[in-house]
This record gives structure tokens, C-alpha cells and sequence, in this order.
């Protein structure tokens, strides 16, 4: 009995083989299969899930930019709505704090910039300029006939022409001599087109019609301010408006010096780049040496080549070719000397000791005695000995050999503003009304 159970119980176990373990493994098979199964679709909906929300993200980014596009483009639109530019407009109240890229232009595509053609007579605007054609700009000035030549420089000549509608215009056609004409075409195409005060000669347009380069600006009935000065033929200018003059030129400088975004380095003042309108108003031309703060290195711009005009340039420009905005202060001091003194920046001509302006002149600056004997005999003593100081002081200030210890030129501004506001009796009555006007 006892025997017969433990044979039972022995044989239990060796029962049918592997009937026990094939159930077991066949079980555990199943439970496999199912957990892939699980994992397989759990894969594909994370992988479903992550598909459509990169597509969604996607799709954000691409509206966010358009709407950005679409706001810059009106913006843009609003700036450029009327000819006179940004400055009337207080949400772009200097267009000039855009980014300006001297070496970007409009494409030259087989007519004048921007694709226009020689028969295409609407109204062609880029950077609030008008685009012309060669033929348009030939039939302006009399086929650029000599007898409208008006100025004639480095980089070009200068016609007086009539515009179709009727505007009388200073045309200047650059030489194409090499990289340096088509560069200082490309400089003030897109540098005056953006910039707009009236302190600086407007830019009504350009064309780069085939091989030729031309740009069209305000005309300025007087000229400039060289002739006024050093050309017998002209009356000379009294004491207060060559005060107005100095103020006009000065903010002129202030706007682009501290209105800007990068400051722009003119590098090229000079009486010969001052033009006077039919009231004597000053604006500044000729931006061709024109550099950006964009291209400083250490507050400095580097340049291989020393550019500007002897007797203007600052001791740090000539040395070295680094510039900053204060080597512009220094050429308007000797501006200011030669509005002060009516000597230009270098003579020969005269004495040992006096060839060169401003090394004759800076002694004596601080000197009332000395300031006095070095006024322009054609003032004939109409002026106010008081503002001359003052006016001596500034250009002393500003003809400092260290670039450091000249004024910025908003300094310059508040400085002169006074003096325009209080000009004394003795100014012409021919401009004093429109110089002690409170709009100064």
C-alpha cells in the first residue's frame, strides 16, 4: 500500500514528457507576443504624435514669420509714404537706424537700378528715390551740355538740369575709373537714400543706365560755401550768416554722428562739400569717402588709405588712417577757422609761419587780442567781439591735436544756437529775420 502510493506519486511526474513544460512555454510565448504587440503600437502613436506636432510647430513658425514680414512691411511702407522721408514721422523718426550695407545696392538688370528700362516713364522709387534713365537724365540737362556744367570734382561732373516735372536739379555723373567710381556711387545711392535731414543736400534719385553713373540732387542756388569765402567775385558773407552757416553745418554732423545707428564718419568735410541754398541755408554734400560706425574697430575705423583733403584732415587720419567721428570735429573746426579767419587750410603764399591754418591760428584762439587781428578783413569790424570769442573757443576746442579733448558735435550745437538767437544789430537786415528766427 504504502508502496503502490510512492509508485503513484513517482510515476506523476513522468507522465507524458514535456507535456508539463511545453504548456508552460507556450504560455510565456503568448504573453511575449502580446507585450511586442503593446510596444508596437505604443511606438507608432508616439511616433504619430511627435510627427504631428513638429508639422504643427512648423506651421507656427511659418505664420509668426509671415506676420512678422507682413508688420515690416508696412512699417516700411508708412516710412517711405511722402518724399521727405522718416523725419516727419514720429514711430521712424530716423530711417537711418536701420542697417545700411554700403557694399548692398539695387541690381543693375539691363536698365537703370532696379530693373527699369529706357522707355518705362511711371514714377520707379527705391529707398524713397527716384529711379531715372540715361535718356531721361540727357534730356534734362541739354544733352549734358558744357554750358550746364556747374561742378566739376574727383569723382565726376556736376549739370544743372529741369526734370520733367518741372524741378531744377544738381545731375552729377561719376567717372568709371575702376572699383573706387562704382563703390562711391554705390556709397551715396544707398546711404542718401536712407538718410533724410534737412541739414544734408537730399538725394532725389540715380540711374546706373548701362556703364553710366549718375546722381540726382537738390539743387543749391548758391553753391558752396569755398566760393562765398575765397572767390572775389562774390560778396563777401557777414557775421551772422556765417554763424547760421556754422550752425547748419554743425547739425548736420550731429545727425550723423549721434542720430544714427552706426554713426556715419563723413571723412571728407570741407567748404568745397557745404552748399547754400537761396537763403544761405547750409546743407553738406558728397558722402563718396563716407564710412559706417558698423566698420569700427575699438571705437576706430581702420583704412588702408589716407582719404580727405590736406589741410582738413585730423593728425590721428593722417598718421594712421583710423578715424572716428571726431576726426570729422576736426575738419569742422578748420571750417570754422576759415568762416572766422576767410584764409584757406593751406596757403603757401603767405608768410613763414602762417602756411598752414590751423597751426597759425590755434596760439592765438585763446589770445582776445590776437582773436581780433585774425578776423576776415571783409567783415569790415561787423561783429560782436563777444561771440567771436565764443566762436574762437569752439574752434580752438575742435582743432585739439588729441581726439579726445574735442567736444561732440551736440556740444557744438548748444554752443552756437545762442549766439544765432542774440546776433547782434550789425547782421545784414537782408538775412536777420530769417537768422534770429526761434526755429534756429
Amino acid at each position: 500500500m504504502e508502496t503502490r502510493t510512492i509508485g503513484v506519486a513517482a510515476a506523476a511526474p513522468g507522465g507524458p514528457p514535456g507535456n508539463h513544460s511545453l504548456k508552460h512555454h507556450h504560455s510565456h510565448s503568448h504573453l511575449l507576443s502580446q507585450h511586442h504587440t503593446l510596444l508596437s503600437s505604443t511606438s507608432i502613436r508616439i511616433m504619430i504624435i511627435s510627427g504631428i506636432s513638429i508639422v504643427v510647430l512648423f506651421l507656427i513658425f511659418l505664420i509668426i514669420v509671415m506676420l512678422r514680414r507682413l508688420k515690416s512691411a508696412k512699417n516700411r511702407s508708412r516710412c517711405f509714404k511722402d518724399n521727405n522721408g522718416c523725419i516727419n514721422n514720429a514711430s521712424c523718426r530716423f530711417i537711418a537706424h536701420t542697417a545700411i550695407a554700403f557694399t548692398s545696392s539695387p541690381d543693375v538688370k539691363g536698365g537703370c537700378l532696379y530693373g527699369s528700362n529706357l522707355g518705362h516713364k511711371s514714377p520707379r522709387k527705391y529707398g524713397g528715390a527716384q529711379v531715372f534713365t540715361y535718356k531721361e537724365l540727357e534730356v534734362a540737362t541739354d544733352r549734358f551740355s558744357e554750358a550746364n556744367v556747374i561742378g566739376n570734382g574727383g569723382f565726376g561732373v556736376v549739370y544743372r538740369g529741369i526734370l520733367a516735372d518741372g524741378t531744377v536739379a544738381a545731375i552729377k555723373m561719376l567717372r568709371r575709373e575702376g572699383k573706387q567710381g562704382e563703390r562711391a556711387f554705390r556709397i551715396e545711392a544707398n546711404l542718401l537714400s536712407r538718410l533724410h535731414s534737412p541739414y544734408l543736400v537730399e538725394l532725389l534719385g540715380y540711374c546706373a543706365d548701362q556703364h553710366y553713373r549718375l546722381l540726382i540732387f537738390e539743387f543749391m542756388s548758391n553753391g558752396t560755401l569755398q566760393k562765398h569765402l575765397h572767390h572775389k567775385q562774390y560778396q563777401p558773407l557777414d557775421w551772422g550768416t556765417r554763424l547760421r552757416i556754422a550752425l547748419d553745418c554743425a547739425r548736420a554732423l550731429e545727425f550723423l554722428h549721434e542720430h544714427t545707428i552706426p554713426a556715419v564718419i563723413h571723412r571728407d568735410f570741407k567748404c568745397s562739400n557745404i552748399l547754400l541754398d537761396q537763403n544761405f541755408r547750409a546743407k553738406v554734400s558728397d558722402f563718396e569717402f563716407a564710412k559706417m560706425g558698423s566698420e569700427k574697430i575699438n571705437g576706430q575705423t581702420s583704412s588702408t588709405r589716407v582719404l580727405g583733403t590736406t589741410g582738413y584732415l585730423a593728425p590721428e587720419s593722417a598718421s594712421t588712417g583710423k578715424l572716428t567721428t571726431k576726426s570729422d570735429v576736426y575738419s569742422y573746426g578748420v571750417v570754422l577757422l576759415q568762416l572766422l579767419t576767410g584764409r584757406i587750410p593751406v596757403d603757401t603764399k603767405r608768410p613763414p609761419g602762417e602756411h598752414v591754418l590751423v597751426s597759425w591760428a590755434l596760439p592765438r584762439l585763446t589770445n582776445r587780442e590776437k582773436v581780433v587781428e585774425m578776423v576776415d578783413p571783409s567783415l569790415r569790424g561787423l561783429y560782436s567781439k563777444k561771440d567771436l570769442i565764443q566762436v574762437a573757443a569752439i574752434a580752438a576746442m575742435c582743432v585739439q591735436p588729441e581726439a579726445e579733448y574735442r567736444p561732440l558735435m551736440t556740444d557744438v550745437v548748444q554752443s552756437l544756437i545762442p549766439l544765432v538767437k542774440n546776433l547782434s544789430s550789425t547782421a545784414s537786415s537782408r538775412f536777420r529775420n530769417h537768422i534770429v528766427s526761434p526755429s534756429c
